[in-house]
């Protein structure tokens, strides 16, 4: 792990070259502010729409017994999490750094709390739902060669293997390359969905809208039961995540405090408008029965309305996991940036080439890591392990926004959202967990276990610091030939940045957070 504080940009590492120095010098190399208003809804919308509502969006329609409560839940699960989102575009503006919810827990609640939330992302959440993602690309594009069989386990991993080093390519060669391929495949993922809504209104202009009639739509195919419930609004709050992943790019967001709130309004309302109507559209033409039994609704959905276009879904699927892939890259790479920038990871990972001025070294570990869970076989179970404890961070964040009102309200806050959202939030937040817990506690438990694995190794890499010299020669040679590779310097702070910092170090919450490391 890393062996100190943050290194800023003014401090360039012994093994900058003439060239980096230079470029350091005069305009200073830092992360460029090359997201806007279009590519940061592109963001949101392509990292929160996967394959999920093309493929199984059944994990709701089964828990809530009902095609009618199954829309509620969706539209409920929606509203809150644009609640959520609320929240996160205020300490995104409040708090303005790369890194997410990490940097918000950090720099509120101290050091470890802020170590915990990346070790668990490191460790486990974005390598597995990256390789998730990735097996689920491989699995439609080779689908057609494979009509009648599963394709080979070894050919999906490799085509998987494929896709990530293309797209880490691509993130590693330009910001602006990485957000238009985001730009072009979650317009290509929202027309499949605008064909699946279109094709559903042509249902029921047909007349075949028998499930969505009052009488039908809330009967119930098996017995109703509070707990079943409470998993849907928990699968349908599941189907929503990637909400707060611009909140991971904020520093290369063009006017952060006007575009990070706007593309939170536009994007979570057109993300819950596509799912509720896309739901809409599948009991149009499948029986809630048909679409429990199919293991890919879309494509289902396709076969009965398309015909011979049928093979538009499939492809769509494709495409929406490619982007999902990209995004997914793009934003963990800079949530390890900002650790790797705060002293919580090796010091080269906070580093950007010199020309590109992209993170190569967090976006190489970040490929490396989604690499080594492509050859495991128990990412599934892992997922299932960790997604608790990323739900739990989520409430954690929110509860923070509340604790730093109180500790700080004369902090400069250009959104100020009423408190009435983070306590709704949490309400709805604290209703799901305890029901998690109360449902699956061995799961949540190893969850847990999980996540504590990193207080040792935080109290050993991050909060000790007086290291054998040893080591920290070896770490420094280790530094320095990732430099050398990767031709990356630590990025240079702006004026704004530095006032920034004036900023931080006025406040006791941060004093607190850097003390604790």
């Amino acid at each position: 792990m890393a062996d100190g504080p943050r290194q800023r940009g003014s401090t360039a590492a012994p093994a900058e070259s003439e060239g980096a120095a230079k470029s350091q010098g005069d305009s200073g190399v830092a992360l460029k502010k090359e997201i806007g208003l279009i590519s940061g809804c592109g963001i949101i919308v392509g990292n929160i729409i996967g394959s999920g509502i093309f493929v199984s969006p059944k994990g709701v329609l089964e828990n809530a017994g009902s095609v009618g409560l199954a829309l509620i839940v969706w539209i409920v699960t929606g509203l809150i999490t644009a609640v959520g989102a609320l929240c996160y575009a205020e300490l995104g503006v409040t708090i303005p750094k790369s890194g997410g919810d990490y940097s918000y827990v950090k720099d509120i609640f101290g050091g470890l709390a802020g170590f915990l939330r990346l070790w668990i992302a490191v460790l486990v959440i974005y390598p597995t739902n990256q390789a998730v993602i990735a097996l689920t690309f491989s699995n439609y594009v080779l689908q057609p060669l494979f009509p009648t069989c599963l394709a080979p386990e070894f050919g999906l991993r490799l085509l998987a293997a494929v896709c990530l080093l293309l797209l880490t390519w691509v993130n590693c060669s330009s910001v602006r390359w990485a957000t238009r391929v985001q730009d072009v495949f979650t317009a290509g993922k929202l027309l499949a969905l605008g064909l699946i809504i279109i094709m559903g209104i042509v249902q029921i202009c047909k007349g075949h809208y028998y499930w969505l009639e009052p009488s039908n739509a809330f009967e119930s195919f098996k017995e109703p039961d509070i707990g079943l419930v409470a998993l849907a609004f928990l699968q349908g709050s599941f189907a929503y995540g990637g909400w707060n992943f611009l909140n991971y790019v904020t520093e290369e967001l063009v006017e952060p405090h006007k575009n990070l709130p706007r593309a939170i309004y536009i994007s979570i309302p057109l993300v819950t408008f596509v799912y509720v109507f896309a739901n809409i559209a599948y009991v149009t033409a499948m029986t809630p029965q048909e679409l429990l039994d199919s293991n890919a609704v879309a494509v289902t959905f396709g076969e009965k309305l398309l015909g011979v276009m049928s093979w538009i879904m499939p492809i769509s699927v494709a495409l929406s996991t490619f982007g999902g892939v990209n995004g997914s890259l793009f934003t963990s790479s800079r949530l390890f940036f900002a650790g790797a920038r705060e002293g919580h990871l090796p010091r080269l990972l906070a580093m950007i080439h010199i020309k590109r001025c992209t993170p190569i070294p967090a976006l190489l570990f970040t490929c490396i890591s989604t690499l080594l869970m492509l050859v495991t076989s128990d990412m599934y179970t892992l997922i299932n392990y960790v997604g608790f404890i990323n739900y739990l961070f989520y409430g954690v964040t929110v509860a923070g926004q509340i604790v730093l009102r109180w500790k700080q309200p004369d902090l400069p806050r250009p959104i100020k959202v009423n408190l009435i959202f983070p306590v709704i939030y949490l309400l709805f937040w604290a209703f799901l967990l305890v029901f998690s817990l109360w449902s699956e506690p061995v799961v949540c438990g190893i969850g847990l276990a999980i996540m504590l694995t990193g207080v040792p190794v935080y109290f050993l890499g991050v909060h000790w610091q007086n290291k054998p010299a040893c080591f920290n020669t070896f770490i420094d040679n280790l530094t320095y030939i990732g430099q050398k590779f990767c031709v990356v310097v630590y990025p240079a702070e702006d004026s704004s940045s530095e006032s920034e910092e004036k900023q931080e170090l006025r406040s006791p919450l941060t004093k607190d957070s850097e003390e604790s490391q």
